[in-house]
């Protein structure tokens, strides 16, 4: 009897103790990822946010204990400070004219390669993800180029009786030149996603529609598009995350010129910091950090509405 009694705690205990062994051998896998993150992700994180309520300089370094808490001067400074306002436009007019037509063109090709053969579609979709993958150094210099003068894109306006503007030099073309080539860069991871979404969807949900009588447009509207919404929104948040935050494109092409007419949010707080103004320059990275969590809430509600 005591042996039989015996036996249930045993396995028990084993058990137990197996599941111990195995998150052990968890955490020691996860453990790298865990350090990496701590040591360049979490401390630098609320480093920086420590440093904004600071007036910390470059010229604090040697002397940390000078530094001394100004609370939310910084942020007021940033706030107030024209050349931010100035780079908080360009910003929201970057988002505003790119994410829209990133997102159409994105889906009207989606929708094109869904209707053609799988080794077509293929061949299209490797041609519009390539500019996605390649440097942006080397994609912003390609464009430069393409850009000038005598660039190939006013060459082609002026065969057909155009003067092309100088488009990186005037400060009413090169923030639209630099969207313009942000949209060709970023159409093919939209263009992806958007590829996958489609073919999620039930082929019976459209063969029932087109018993019922439905064309193409309706179909497109009130099956695909409704279907799509999950997808939609994924693709809006991260294309509308990608614009706030840009800023190789202006760094490469016109490092903000000409006359601030492309200086972004992040390189604001790029030269914020390359100037050695540590607080203000963590400040303007927090603004800009509210911004994107602010507009990605409403597109959240905006679509939860409309799934």
């Amino acid at each position: 009897m005591t042996s039989v009694q015996a036996r249930p705690g045993k396995k028990v205990s084993s058990l137990a103790a197996q599941r111990r062994r195995s998150a052990l051998i968890a955490w020691v896998f996860v453990a790298p990822f865990v350090l990496t993150f701590g040591v360049f992700g979490l401390i630098p994180l609320v480093s920086s946010l420590a440093m904004s309520f600071t007036d910390l300089r470059a010229r604090d370094i040697r002397n940390p204990f000078n530094v001394n808490f100004v609370g939310f001067d910084n942020f007021v400074a940033v706030l107030t400070d024209p050349s931010f306002q100035r780079a908080l436009f360009n910003t929201l007019m970057f988002v505003v004219v790119g994410v829209p037509a990133t997102l159409f063109i994105a889906l009207v090709l989606a929708v094109l390669l869904n209707s053609v053969s799988r080794k077509v579609a293929t061949f299209f979709r490797v041609g519009y993800y390539t500019p996605v993958i390649t440097t942006i150094v080397a994609v912003a210099v390609v464009w430069r180029i393409m850009y000038q003068n005598t660039g190939v894109i006013n060459t082609i306006l002026a065969s057909v009786g155009i003067t092309g503007p100088n488009w990186l030099s005037d400060p009413n073309t090169a923030l639209l030149a630099i969207t313009i080539m942000a949209i060709w860069r970023n159409i093919g991871a939209s263009m992806v996603i958007f590829l996958a979404g489609l073919q999620g969807i039930p082929a019976d949900v459209n063969e029932a529609a087109s018993i019922d009588g439905a064309n193409a447009v309706q179909k497109f509207f009130r099956i695909t598009i409704p279907m799509m919404m999950p997808t939609i929104l994924l693709n809006t948040i991260l294309v509308t995350t990608g614009y706030m935050q840009f800023f190789d494109e202006p760094f490469v092409m016109t490092n903000g010129g000409p006359l601030e007419s492309t200086t972004s949010i992040a390189l604001q707080v790029y030269n914020q910091f390359k100037y050695g103004n540590y607080s203000v320059g963590a400040a303007g990275a927090y603004v800009l950090f509210a911004l994107v969590g602010i507009l990605a809430l409403i597109q959240f509600r905006f679509f939860r509405q409309r799934t």
